[in-house]
């Protein structure tokens, strides 16, 4: 069963409430446009051979006029050869054809109003079309969007981030283990750092023993002067 069953079903619907509702968007737009294609091809094949019947009807009421123009003349023709007999019978004649034209005319107005209605239907149908084929675009493209971030979505909330993320705090425990290993031969042992600096300090303490020695001796020398 299609979508839509009529004309108008197309032409009241709601396309977004239609699409609210189902479980794919994109393949939903695709038959709503199909279908509309296919009862677009119908009207416009109907609104043909409407079109086509009137022609017809057009040819018969002038064929008929013209008949009720000759019968007219024969009716004169007859009267002027005084045979009032065959004049009266091409006047029946002649109302037989004009009545059967004004049947058709009344039948072509009808026709007239039919296609005037195909043509409305056509429009709107028209207009309905490319009010869908606008929007596949859009909802093809959100659609594909919406299953990107999905996907996005269920990786981040997969275990997969949390696996690496604990394999990269093992790889950082294990390094700093090797640091430690690294420090811990090191412990004890001097550095050319460290030699440089106790040669320094053995300057500094020489240069305070001789300041040192040199202050007593003069403090010395000042106590036997006074005695």
């Amino acid at each position: 069963m299609g979508i839509f069953s009529r004309f108008t079903d197309i032409v009241n619907s709601n396309i977004n409430a239609l699409l609210d509702k189902a479980e794919d968007p994109e393949k939903m737009v695709r038959l709503i446009i199909q279908e509309m294609e296919d009862t677009l091809v119908e009207v416009r094949s109907a609104s043909a051979k409407t079109l086509a019947n009137k022609k017809d009807i057009v040819n018969q009421i002038s064929k008929y006029e013209s008949d009720a123009s000759d019968w007219e003349a024969k009716a004169e023709l007859a009267l002027s050869k005084d045979r009032e007999d065959l004049a009266r019978a091409a006047l029946q004649e002649k109302k037989k054809s004009a009545e059967a034209a004004e049947v058709l005319s009344k039948e072509l107005a009808i026709v007239d109003e039919q296609i005037s209605k195909l043509q409305d239907e056509i429009g709107q149908l028209q207009d309905k079309l490319a009010d869908a084929k606008s929007r596949q675009k859009t909802i093809i493209m959100r659609q594909k969007t919406a299953s990107s971030r999905l996907e996005v979505k269920k990786t981040l909330d997969s275990t997969k981030v949390d696996n690496a993320m604990g394999r990269f705090e093992q790889y950082e425990r294990k390094i700093d283990d090797l640091e430690s290993q690294v420090d811990a031969y090191d412990l004890g042992k001097k550095t050319l750092q460290d030699e440089f600096a106790e040669l320094e300090a053995s300057d500094k303490v020489e240069d305070e023993l001789a300041a040192l020695k040199a202050k007593v001796k003069s403090a010395n020398k000042s106590t036997e002067k006074s005695e």
